[in-house]
């Protein structure tokens, strides 16, 4: 004799539209509930796929079995079956033939299956030599052609995504691509006002950026782009001097050249400090941003020590401190380096906060 929730899940494949909507409607509410998650777990087998063949149906069905797989999704047992049963091409399939509202809600599904290995690997299409990176492809020109000034930005968990693949070398590979340019479309997201979209793009830089022993070239050949994306976040507000800025690229120069917003997420600040670490790790990242990282950053390292508002973010303004200093150091080879570490230890002995530094994860 069938269960309930057997009974329940038979009927997300009922020829009544009414009795499919209410259906899959409690199915959904079911999966708020930590009970509710475990009974729909027992019978996998059956609610993912079921849930899946619902995606391509109207919103009033659609919606709610997106939402559903999302909750169920954050089961990593749960998550990796929705990959094998081929998942990520079914969303993919589907993204563009809903309005908003549900292509938001299939993007945040991607979100959750890309944090598995097997699920970027889908998202990738790795192992077809013909279609990889189509995926990757569409919903980069998606990121980037949607506006932010509307009230739904339906793309805008893509920067997640993009974060999660470039974690594996083949969504670098494929990011990196000069053929394909996907990082330097994505690049000019960092200037949206949407924290989100600002978020993906500098963690996706990152991540490139930690490749960069292998990468160098391919990120070089952006190098016009990363200048800003990088140096703008630790810049603050200040207008730099005619002298300081004959020193820049013309690209980063012109951006300086002017008051603008400062980043104060620390997070980004900190990000953009470790890619520029990456880069000047290596021999032609130090030639590329030259002298100007000594100057700059022992500059930003000084104002971060005295700038009062940022010490409420202890741990991550003392991190970008570090970071900088590195960078720094990766510049200089003789008695300043002494002076600038010198200087940094004064400042971890000055700072109530010394212990937990100690605990900061670099």
């Amino acid at each position: 004799m069938a269960s309930e929730i057997e009974e329940l899940l038979g009927f997300l494949s009922s020829p009544s539209p009414q009795l499919k909507k209410a259906a899959v409607g409690i199915v959904r509410d079911l999966t708020g509930s930590e009970d509710g998650l475990l009974s729909l777990s027992v019978h996998s087998d059956v609610a993912l796929p079921s849930l899946s063949r619902l995606l391509s149906q109207h919103k009033e069905v659609a919606g709610p079995a997106v939402e559903a797989l999302i909750n169920l999704s954050q089961d990593p047992r749960l998550s990796e079956r929705m990959v094998e049963i081929g998942l990520v091409g079914t969303v993919m399939e589907t993204l563009y033939k809903h309005e908003a509202s549900v292509t938001r809600l299939l993007v945040m599904l991607l979100v959750n299956l890309t944090q598995l290995d097997s699920g970027v690997a889908s998202l990738l299409q790795v192992g077809d030599d013909k279609m990889q990176g189509l995926y990757i492809s569409k919903i980069v020109r998606s990121f980037c052609r949607t506006s932010t000034e509307t009230s739904e930005d339906p793309f805008e968990h893509v920067g997640s995504i993009l974060v999660n693949i470039s974690k594996m070398e083949a969504g670098r590979n494929i990011l990196l691509d000069p053929k394909r340019s996907l990082l330097k479309q994505i690049i000019p997201q960092f200037d949206s006002s949407s924290l989100l979209r600002k978020k993906g793009v500098s963690g996706t830089i990152r991540n490139c950026c930690f490749d960069a022993d292998n990468q160098l070239p391919n990120l070089l050949l952006i190098s016009e782009f990363l200048w800003p994306a990088l140096l703008l976040p630790v810049a603050g507000k200040k207008v730099y001097s005619e002298q300081d800025l004959s020193k820049m690229p013309l690209e980063l120069g012109n951006a300086l050249s002017h008051e603008r917003e400062p980043v104060d997420d620390p997070e980004l600040r900190k990000q953009a400090l470790e890619s520029i670490y990456m880069i000047v790790l290596q021999e032609a990242g130090r030639e590329l941003y030259g002298p100007l990282m000594v100057h700059g950053y022992w500059k930003l390292a000084m104002k971060m020590r005295k700038t009062q508002r940022l010490w409420k973010h202890t741990n991550k303004s003392a991190h970008c401190w570090w970071v900088a200093v590195r960078i720094m150091k990766n510049h200089l080879r003789h008695h300043l380096e002494k002076t600038i570490l010198s200087s940094y230890e004064c400042f971890c002995f000055n700072h109530d906060s010394f212990q937990k530094l100690l605990y900061v994860e670099p």
